[in-house]
């Protein structure tokens, strides 16, 4: 049976969000709490570990464990990527060439494995294990392009963000008016909306003085968690109310 969600605009707003809260909660936990990068990273990989296998052992798709995964890829894939850049000291401009280069590697194993990126029906064990690696790398990626935009290019959290949208769009318009692979559209869109969260984060908790909303790590994440619970309540009352006709039938 499929285990993944429709992808709809929905899907999307639930993507950002989810995203968004991974990158505040990672540096509530690195830094607001000073428990460090590498130690964070432990930890959130552990986490992601066991809702993985959580996943990975359910026979259907429930969105609260669905969601639950990928805010672990998320918060893990945060404190992973500021590893990489600042506690090894790459940079988030080699950073960025490396997650790049390992996110090619896994779509390619991915396709050469089971002849198939598709992320609207997926089956089998391998296939799901090879899909939620992607989403793993394509979130530490996506860390790592939002901070070098919002760091190291010069146009700050909000010209960051607003880059990222504009790139949406494109991506966007490209699957109502181009012949483009959908599947690889959803992965650039997919690696596009982490760091418009990651930006989107950082203009949330960052003080004024560096172009931020200063409402904290601590904050940011409270209002973040709160809307994404709403969205989960949601997406499961209308996965119920979707499965009540095949149940009735049966």
């Amino acid at each position: 049976m499929n285990k993944l969600p429709q992808i709809t605009l929905f899907f999307w707003v639930m993507k950002i969000c989810a995203t968004t809260l991974g990158e505040t909660a990672g540096d509530l936990l690195s830094m607001t709490l000073n428990v460090g990068y590498a130690a964070s990273t432990l930890i959130l990989m552990a986490i992601f570990l066991v809702t993985l296998f959580s996943q990975l052992a359910a026979k259907s798709y429930h969105p609260l464990l669905y969601w639950t995964v990928i805010l672990s890829t998320s918060t893990a894939g945060t404190t992973m990527s500021d590893y990489m850049d600042r506690t090894l000291g790459l940079g988030y401009a080699t950073g960025s060439m490396i997650l790049i280069t390992m996110l090619v590697a896994m779509l390619t194993f991915w396709r050469i494995s089971e002849k198939s990126l598709s992320v609207n029906h997926i089956t089998t064990f391998r296939a799901e294990v090879f899909y939620w690696l992607t989403i793993l790398f394509s979130n530490t990626l996506g860390t790592a392009l939002g901070d070098f935009l919002a760091d190291s290019s010069g146009l700050g959290f909000a010209g960051g963000a607003l880059l990222i949208a504009g790139l949406l769009a494109v991506v966007i318009a490209a699957k109502f008016y181009t012949k483009i692979s959908t599947v690889l559209l959803f992965w650039l869109a997919f690696v596009l909306t982490r760091p418009f969260g990651a930006t989107l984060g950082d203009l949330l908790t960052k003080p004024a003085s560096k172009g931020g909303l200063d409402f904290g790590t601590v904050g940011s994440s409270l209002i973040l968690a709160s809307v994404l619970i709403l969205l989960i309540i949601h997406s499961t009352m209308t996965h119920s109310r979707r499965l009540s006709p095949i149940n009735a039938e049966g």
